[in-house]
């Protein structure tokens, strides 16, 4: 069985980390870099830095933090947040991103993933889903959130793969900061009906609920943000107890 991974997720606004609850009321969390830089000695599999108001304030994520992130961590990172075309990609790429990831762009124009799978691989190709359950439905959302999408996450999801998506990123924002662990039913479908990697995002409060995550939801990585920027759970001690739940981690050279 593959390793399940942990990835902190860094919101970034004005390059300082934040965190909100469902999507609103954020604070400051730290430094960009150095926060990424600390993950990566501490054992992150992977990091995922979404610029969160880009697609909404309609500009690019900015080229000069993923240079400075590339040159500070030795594992692979995810840049979401204001891509709109290849051109970005291949900015993003360039500057020493692993992947990309795509929301909005990609619900306004699902020909973009095509577009990034095509020139760059599908592994480089995140698709990034923020939804909502309402009215017994999970529907998506556009910038970061604010405006709905129309369309709903199991329909979407599988056409973005059958698109070229290398891996799907869901993110609740029903759960989303509330600490009271992940959408495992969501999941759990998305895992069934998808022949790709899905990420668990929104909801860690606990290491259990790291643990139900892969357990329940079938996820193949969980994602988190607050609990690992202000201390609550350090991820070489969260390696270690999902390792004695007999869930599949990598802990070979990390600090604890």
């Amino acid at each position: 069985m593959l390793a399940k991974r942990i990835i902190p997720c860094l919101d970034v606004k004005d390059a300082m980390t934040v965190k909100g609850v469902n999507f609103v009321n954020f604070r400051d969390a730290g430094d960009a870099v150095e926060l990424g830089a600390r993950y990566s000695r501490e054992g992150a599999d992977e990091l995922v830095y979404l610029d969160i108001t880009a697609s909404h304030e309609g500009r690019k994520t900015f080229t000069e933090l993923v240079t400075k992130v590339a040159a500070r961590l030795n594992i692979p990172f995810t840049v979401g947040g204001g891509i709109n075309e290849l051109s970005d990609v291949d900015r993003l790429l360039g500057a020493g991103a692993d992947k990309v990831s795509v929301n909005s762009a990609a619900l306004r124009n699902p020909r973009l993933i095509e577009e990034i799978a095509t020139h760059y691989g599908t592994q480089v190709c995140v698709v990034a889903v923020d939804a909502r359950y309402e009215n017994n439905r999970w529907m998506c959302y556009l910038n970061g959130g604010r405006l709905p999408a129309g369309r709903e996450l199991l329909p979407w999801v599988t056409e973005a793969e059958d698109r070229g998506a290398g891996e799907i990123l869901f993110t609740s924002m029903t759960h989303d900061g509330v600490k009271q662990g992940y959408a495992n039913e969501a999941l759990a479908a998305l895992a069934s009906r998808l022949h790709i990697s899905v990420i668990a995002s929104g909801g860690a409060g606990t290491k259990e609920h790291f643990r139900d995550a892969f357990l329940y939801g079938k996820a193949d990585a969980a994602l988190a943000a607050s609990v690992f920027h202000f201390g609550e759970i350090h991820i070489g001690q969260l390696k270690t107890y999902l390792a004695d739940q007999d869930i599949p981690v990598r802990q070979e050279g990390q600090e604890v």
